[in-house]
């Protein structure tokens, strides 16, 4: 039986029975990968981002030439704002489950806090991440504590006409529709009930071992392993069951990826909502330790089973994994050693391989080239650098 054809009962009692046995899962990474060497000089890359133009929306990106640890530190890592940041206070704050329930519940931090706690190292990338061409440092990793989020949904008895599950956040703003309704639109993304009663989600209230920060969701976000960062809803306020499928603004109209295709020789227009994550990779940095270079480089988007490397026009050359490898939903760090580089500019690719053994496509791959938007950009990644 596949999991789409699960009667809604047997999927609660399916997702449920998966998690109730967990206590604490800790999936935690080296924390040292990248860290710079006596004697080591970061060579700057020469393709410098351009300037940043919202940054009220990307308000911080990482910077790849300071990597230096597996796990980001909060203050490193990306942050995207759509709307407002709420000023959220423990005490005021609750979490309400709603909608197509049997059991409405309304919740504190503190009862969360007291039910199953659960850990996991997640690398989360902005979907726009690498598209324009000011945005190249939408990606981190951070590991995440909070409680499984099938049980509540399972504990709440979730009706049989109930399909999706809205994830609201406490931010909002104007949205202006066909130029005619102006309306206050509050922040919110939805998945199917099926994905909802995944294992790995969680109700986050720790980053990296302190209270989320303000800017990634106080005092709880919604944590997606496997998807892109927009489904991980920040500031976290109501779980909602709904009987068809959410048209938010965020689901339907923003964050689509419109792709051109061609089926019997006739262009085809697709529209799909950004979900899950795509495998990449990227080159972080080359540094020089006296007369060698290494290049040093994050895949994530998928179990890593290898990353190549080209110099140039030159063959693809496996890269060694150094950290990380072997972890469900993080980046795995990698390095390459370049022998004897040539003066003058040249340019690094790098292109992942996971362990079904899909490869990255290469920006002109059709699956990319007809795309109409920046979304889900996941081609090969190249950088400039001059070797002196």
């Amino acid at each position: 039986m596949t999991r789409s054809s699960m009667s809604r009962r047997r999927l609660l009692a399916h997702g449920g029975s998966a998690v109730a046995g967990l206590s604490v899962l800790r999936v935690a990474g080296p924390t040292s990968a990248f860290r710079r060497q006596s004697g080591d000089e970061v060579i700057p890359w020469l393709d410098v981002p351009a300037e940043n133009p919202v940054p009220e929306v990307i308000v911080r990106q990482l910077d790849w030439e300071r990597l230096d640890s597996w796990v980001t530190p909060p203050d490193q890592f990306f942050v995207i704002k759509h709307y407002n940041e709420p000023a959220l206070t423990e005490q005021d704050w609750r979490l309400e489950i709603s909608g197509l329930v049997t059991q409405p519940m309304t919740l504190t931090l503190a009862d969360l806090k007291a039910r199953t706690r659960q850990e996991v190292s997640y690398t989360m990338e902005c979907s726009g991440n690498s598209g324009p061409p000011f945005f190249t440092g939408g990606v981190g990793n951070a590991t995440w504590a909070g409680t499984p989020l099938a049980p509540l949904l399972e504990e709440a008895g979730v009706l049989e006409e109930g399909i999706e599950v809205v994830f609201w956040g406490a931010d909002a703003g104007e949205q202006t529709w066909r130029e005619e309704i102006t309306v206050t639109e509050q922040f919110a993304r939805s998945m199917s009930l099926a994905d909802a009663m995944g294992t790995d989600h969680l109700l986050a209230w720790e980053m990296n071992g302190e209270d989320l920060p303000s800017l990634h969701g106080y005092p709880l976000r919604l944590i997606t392993p496997g998807w892109y960062g927009v489904a991980n809803v920040k500031w976290l306020t109501r779980i909602e069951v709904i009987d068809r499928r959410y048209q938010g603004h965020f689901m339907a109209r923003d964050y689509v990826t419109i792709r051109e295709e061609e089926r019997d020789g006739e262009t085809v227009w697709t529209f799909t909502s950004v979900t899950h994550d795509r495998l990449k990779s990227a080159p972080a940095r080359v540094t020089r330790t006296d007369d060698r270079y290494r290049v040093m480089g994050a895949a994530w988007g998928a179990p890593i089973a290898s990353v190549d490397v080209r110099i140039d026009d030159g063959p693809w050359r496996p890269a060694t994994l150094t950290e990380g490898e072997g972890e469900a939903h993080s980046w795995v760090f990698w390095s390459f050693d370049w022998d004897a580089p040539a003066t003058g500019e040249h340019t690094v690719t790098s292109r992942a391989t996971d362990t079904d053994g899909n490869v990255q496509p290469a920006p002109d791959d059709p699956f990319l080239a007809g795309k109409a938007t920046f979304w889900e950009s996941n081609g090969h990644i190249t950088r400039r650098v001059g070797i002196a």
